[in-house]
């Protein structure tokens, strides 16, 4: 049986909820937790707009006010907090996010995409450039993932052990796709240069008319 895919969504909105999920909070203090819990390494946050996504959420009945707080002369906070359909919408949409694999887009894919319009020397420059600044996210991002440990639970860390896997994996592929082009074993890397050096496309790019 084939699985449903659900529409996608703001990821703001779903971390929202899931810090709505915790206790019930008032914007200024949702938009709080989520840097200290260090949620923004993951998601995209605007701040600014964490406003609009709590409104949106409400007109929607994932959330409701649960108290209008003042203090001194300050302005009132309105506390939202998850209502019985928000906990209903926050664990399918999580489900299907964890079940489901999307095809996403990330920029540097496009960029690989096109990168014939480069001469290859260029292109082995630039990913040397990228390479270099990916093994020091990578040693940085241990570093900051073993001192981590030493105060939470890794549960707490998934996400972080995650994006290191992944710049480990990228980090790799870059390292074997640059000695390719330097050694000339990738496949078509001849017609690239000659591109280059004549400016005119090999008729084994175009194909016939």
């Amino acid at each position: 049986m084939a699985v449903k895919r659900r529409t996608p969504g703001n990821p703001l909105a779903l971390a929202v909820m899931a810090t709505l999920w915790q206790k019930p909070m008032h914007p200024y203090e949702i938009a709080q937790t989520l840097r200290r819990q260090g949620k923004d390494t993951s998601t995209k946050i605007n701040y600014g707009s964490l406003y609009t996504v709590v409104q949106n959420l409400e007109k929607r009945g994932f959330v409701e006010v649960t108290d209008v707080e003042r203090q001194g002369n300050r302005p009132e906070r309105t506390v939202y907090g998850l209502t019985d359909a928000g906990r209903e919408e926050l664990t399918e949409w999580l489900s299907d996010l964890m079940a489901v694999p999307v095809k996403e887009y990330p920029v540097f894919e496009t960029a690989l995409s096109v990168m014939g319009v480069l001469p290859p020397e260029d292109a082995v420059r630039l990913l040397e450039e990228r390479l270099s600044t990916l093994e020091v996210q990578l040693a940085s991002g241990r570093g900051a993932l073993e001192k981590l440990y030493e105060t939470l639970p890794r549960l707490f860390l998934v996400e972080t052990e995650y994006q290191l896997h992944m710049l480990r994996a990228q980090a790799e592929w870059v390292r074997g796709f640059l000695q390719e082009i330097r050694t000339g074993t990738l496949p078509g890397v001849d017609l690239w240069r000659r591109f280059h050096d004549t400016g005119e496309l090999p008729e084994e790019l175009t194909g016939p008319l």
